[in-house]
């Protein structure tokens, strides 16, 4: 969807255009543009300062000194403090101070709107007035035309038989915008910034689909009011389906409640409220929903109260530090998923402060894990996390840059267990690691560019109930275990550099020679931050390739490869690169499924291929040495062409039970958008499992958009990997701009 001044979203029926329209239409009630943000500017009503004198360019200029009456005629331009008036006629009373102009009136108004009139009359220095036939052509790309508009008092402006769109190139085939608001008057009291319409209709394409007696909200310049925004309905197992009449209020400009109250149909009300605090440092909320289950459906243990509360809060203690907290306490663990409240599946529950100046960063943290999700338990995540962190470099190089990176976190979960093969976790572990890296850049006559790096990390961990099946009870007891972890090497380039009439190549040699200590006592350390693992190109350079500190890659290897890059003078460019890792000595701290566990590691390789900003292929790939297995190759292909965009991916990965990937993933997935003429666009998606060959998702719709409306509806069918469920699901969304919209999203 394009970015544009629009409303949030609601939901609504999905009975047709005209329905959810009128629907959309009548929700608008007093204040319903609540909290909106807009890019307007200020309107000045102050009237030019006493004494202004008027500038005056005309064919001709007559004035009788005898009535105090001035008439320019011929091209008129009158410029009177920060008003501009033209017109073909313009008349001023010297003594009543009052304009009149004739003939295509155009005034521009302090506030950057320009009123487009027949004929108009202003006093009062332009603070009132009266025009026929007017176009109001507002900051926000509004249109408001009148048959008579009358403005008194300098804050009241009537509009008789007015017009309200936000179509400026949107059209229909008679001309009309392809959306309007008709109403028989509209008052718009500009102290107050609210716009009062008397017996409103909204015509579609020339067609009245929706109609009101009388409606009234905030002008454009209002980004923050209270009132009531738009409804959302919903629909799920447990509670079959819901409305969410959402109220916002905004009692002072330093806090705001928003009530989201959620009628269903199986479990009766649902409490939902959210509280907003700007403070001088920073912003905090506080949020909480709850209900009196109907029936137990999804509750766990016959619960009938279910609930959950939500704080959260960001602020500057000083220009160097900053701190914060995020947590979540609910009733069970379905709760917020069954209301569709909150689709996270783990709530991260923390207290935070993190310091940045020159060049050192520190970050301290108390963490909790709790799940939100039915398929997780809560014994086996930890229950407590504190965890710091932090990272320092020296300002003034000495013989090359010198830094120290540091960690600590001590947790606790209520049973030990073995996630994968490689992986054990005990019920404790504390961890503390002191990491000091120098590393300085060479760069020889013959351009080669060396960088030689040494590391020294120190380990010290006390773990508990570890689980080993060497020992009799089948878990370790609670031991201290020290290590110390040097590292020395340096990597190696030759960049070449080629220039040409298609552009400038760059083809760079790269070696790198490693040697670290071995990996000692890892069967008396839990695997806690290290369990994941992705070699590919990306890492293929990288001193230690474990996502964590964990783990520690050991032994002495040899990371060679090439890397080509191709600059084109049309902003194209091609990207590639190719090499492998060779285990030396030492021991080898990678298991099966890595790419990494041989003597010879597995060959990576990647293509980024962009000829054109329209075209754009990415290939990877990591195959044994002699590809004779391709472990992991990934395709995608990116369009994005004036009638046509879309993305193409496939992707085939063996699985790596030892690191998390428990199956094959083997899949094509593709989404595309197709421009059937200035406005009408065709959506379709899809994502195909080559392993179960079965359609996992697919998708599709048809859209309308433009500047001043979008319409959007789609079908989903959509199987769980798990579960084998189906879900089949049919949105239909219609946005008006400035006014905002509604959507509705139905599950079968």
């Amino acid at each position: 969807m394009k970015a544009r001044n629009r409303r949030l979203c609601a939901s609504a029926g999905a009975r047709g255009l005209l329905p959810l329209a009128a629907f959309a239409f009548a929700m608008m009630t007093t204040s319903a543009f609540a909290f909106v943000e807009r890019e307007f500017v200020a309107p000045v009503y102050k009237a030019p300062p006493k004494g202004t004198r008027s500038n005056v360019e005309a064919s001709r200029v007559v004035y009788d000194p005898s009535t105090g009456q001035a008439e320019a005629t011929g091209r008129v331009e009158l410029t009177y403090g920060p008003y501009t008036l033209n017109a073909t006629k313009v008349r001023y009373n010297r003594k009543t101070g009052e304009f009149s102009a004739n003939g295509s009136v155009v005034l521009n108004e302090p506030n950057g709107n320009v009123l487009m009139a027949s004929s108009a009359k202003f006093n009062n220095k332009f603070r009132d007035g009266f025009a026929r036939h007017l176009t109001a052509l507002l900051t926000n790309n509004v249109t408001i035309t009148a048959k008579y508009a009358k403005r008194t008092e300098g804050r009241f402006t009537v509009y008789e038989n007015a017009t309200y769109t936000a179509c400026k190139n949107c059209s229909t085939k008679s001309g009309n915008p392809l959306w309007q608001v008709v109403t028989d008057e509209t008052l718009h009291d500009e102290k107050d910034h609210t716009l009062y319409h008397r017996n409103p209709r909204l015509r579609v394409n020339g067609v009245t689909v929706a109609g009101l007696p009388y409606l009234e909200h905030p002008d454009p310049s209002v980004k923050r009011r209270s009132g009531w925004l738009t409804p959302d309905f919903r629909t799920g197992k447990v509670y079959t389906a819901g409305v969410v009449a959402p109220y916002f209020w905004a009692p002072a400009p330093d806090y705001d409640f928003t009530f989201r109250p959620m009628w269903t149909i199986s479990q009766g009300p649902v409490a939902d409220v959210e509280f907003r605090k700007k403070t001088a440092t920073g912003l905090f909320s506080l949020s909480g929903a709850g209900l009196y289950q109907f029936n137990d459906r999804a509750a766990p243990d016959d619960h009938k109260w279910r609930g959950a509360v939500r704080a959260q809060g960001a602020f500057a203690a000083n220009e160097d530090w900053t701190w914060g907290y995020d947590g979540t306490l609910a009733s069970d663990r379905a709760f917020l998923s069954s209301y569709d409240l909150d689709n996270r599946e783990v709530a991260v529950n923390q207290i935070y402060a993190t310091g940045l100046w020159d060049r050192s960063y520190v970050d301290v943290r108390a963490l909790n894990f709790a799940p939100l999700d039915t398929d997780l338990s809560s014994a086996v995540l930890p229950n407590s996390v504190p965890f710091v962190m932090g990272d320092h470099s020296l300002s003034h190089e000495v013989l090359g840059e010198f830094g120290l990176t540091w960690s600590a976190y001590s947790l606790k979960r209520d049973v030990a267990y073995t996630p994968y093969n490689t992986v054990d976790l005990g019920t404790d572990q504390s961890r503390a690691i002191a990491d000091f890296k120098w590393k300085t850049q060479l760069t020889t006559d013959m351009g080669q560019v060396i960088t030689p790096f040494a590391r020294l990390r120190s380990d010290v961990y006390v773990t508990n109930n570890l689980p080993d099946p060497t020992v009799l009870s089948g878990y370790r007891n609670q031991e201290v275990t020290s290590r110390l972890l040097p590292v020395v090497g340096f990597d190696a380039r030759y960049p070449f550099v080629n220039s040409t009439e298609i552009g400038q190549s760059i083809l760079s040699p790269v070696v790198q020679v490693i040697a670290a200590s071995d990996e000692n006592k890892q069967d008396r350390i839990a695997n806690e931050d290290a369990v994941t693992l992705n070699f590919d190109h990306s890492s293929l350079f990288l001193e230690d390739r474990f996502t964590g500190s964990d783990r520690f890659e050991s032994g002495t290897r040899v990371n060679a490869g090439l890397t080509y890059s191709l600059l084109a003078n049309n902003g194209g460019f091609l990207r590639a690169s190719l090499g492998e890792s060779f285990h030396l000595a030492g021991d080898n701290s990678f298991a099966d499924g890595s790419g990494l566990s041989g003597s010879q590691s597995d060959l990576v390789a990647a293509v980024i291929f962009q000829p054109w900003e329209e075209l754009g292929l990415t290939y990877e790939l990591r195959a044994e040495e002699n590809l004779s297995d391709i472990n992991k190759h990934e395709a995608t292909l990116n369009l994005n062409f004036e009638k046509f965009s879309g993305m193409f991916a496939y992707r085939d990965i063996e699985a790596a039970p030892n690191y998390g990937l428990l199956a094959p993933l083997h899949e094509f997935e593709a989404a595309s958008r197709l421009k059937l003429n200035d406005s009408w666009y065709l959506l379709s998606g899809l994502n195909y499992d080559f392993t179960r060959d079965e359609i996992r998702n697919v998708s599709s719709g048809f859209e309308f958009d433009c500047d001043c409306m979008n319409f959007k509806t789609t079908y989903t069918y959509a199987r769980d990997a798990d579960t084998l469920e189906i879900d089949h699901r049919v949105m239909l969304s219609v946005d008006f701009a400035t006014l905002g919209g509604t959507k509705v999203s139905t599950k079968f």
